[in-house]
């Protein structure tokens, strides 16, 4: 527009609190997300699992059901809610994997592959708000599929066990909720750090699976024949196990929860040293 028309007015609209900008992001990603018919999809079939165990909480409070299946009087079908809410977890945590793997190459791989970071922090966007806006994406994803129907089943239990069952086993839904919180942060974390790294999304998306696969292997490849339980420390999935077996007081891992947090903690770390190093506002091409 000509400076001397004189026609232009300032923007008199109102203005994204500087405390949620990030969010913008986060939305915009949803909605291209969810455009494929697939993934929306597939997101649908990760909650058919908290379904079934939904009933199956409802069925282990059923006396007709229990006198159907000849079962003694006050003799539950489930006995062992902790082992329930576990496997429930790691079921869904397999879900969330394969999310990450669709979902998390298109979050930073097409800005960097367009040389979009530039537009982004040439307005109000700071480094640390576009790597959080992007995180919340898959976050959010693996939060709404993992602890949130952990702690609705939590809250059926409650119901049909009475208000004191609450209080005593208060600890199932602490467990739940840092359980599904670790696996969110972890997956989104690791994610992005391959989005950021590798350009192509198909390979992205693979080497989300092959880093818990690939570190499976090699892990119990190095524990074989070295003797040892170091090879561990390669394996995200097992600290993953190690930690939520402690959460919800399951011995079945060597590995203790010290142990399995530092790792995670590692990694994470790892996860965002490999993003500040790719996420600039400039790139350097030798």
């Amino acid at each position: 527009m000509a400076v001397y028309k004189r026609s232009y007015r300032a923007y008199n609209g109102g203005l994204t609190p500087t405390w949620s900008r990030f969010w913008i992001l986060t939305r915009y990603a949803w909605r291209y997300i969810f455009r494929s018919r697939f993934m929306t999809i597939f997101f649908i079939v990760c909650f058919f699992p908290a379904i079934v165990m939904l009933l199956g909480l409802y069925l282990n409070h059923s006396d007709v059901l229990l006198r159907l299946l000849r079962l003694p009087p006050g003799r539950a079908l489930i006995t062992n809610l902790s082992t329930y809410f576990l496997v429930f977890l790691g079921i869904q945590a397999g879900f969330a994997m394969l999310l990450t793997a669709f979902a998390g190459p298109t979050l930073i791989s097409p800005d960097l592959a367009n040389n979009a970071l530039p537009l982004y922090f040439c307005r109000p966007f700071s480094r640390k708000e576009y790597v959080f806006g992007k995180f919340c994406v898959i976050a959010w994803l693996v939060s709404l599929i993992t602890w949130v129907p952990g702690l609705i089943l939590f809250l059926v239990e409650a119901g049909l066990s009475g208000g004191s069952w609450i209080w005593d086993n208060l600890w199932l839904a602490r467990a739940l909720f840092f359980g599904g919180l670790a696996d969110a942060v972890v997956l989104a974390l690791i994610g992005l750090a391959l989005s950021a790294w590798v350009k192509w999304k198909p390979v992205a998306g693979a080497l989300v699976l092959g880093v818990f696969f690939l570190g499976a292997g090699f892990g119990a490849a190095i524990n074989a024949v070295m003797g040892t339980t170091n090879g561990y420390f390669i394996d995200i999935g097992h600290m993953l196990s190690a930690l939520w077996a402690s959460l919800f007081r399951v011995n079945d891992f060597d590995t203790s929860l010290g142990t399995a947090v530092f790792q995670l903690a590692a990694v994470s770390a790892l996860c965002l040293w490999l993003l500040s190093r790719k996420v600039r506002a400039f790139e350097v091409v030798k």
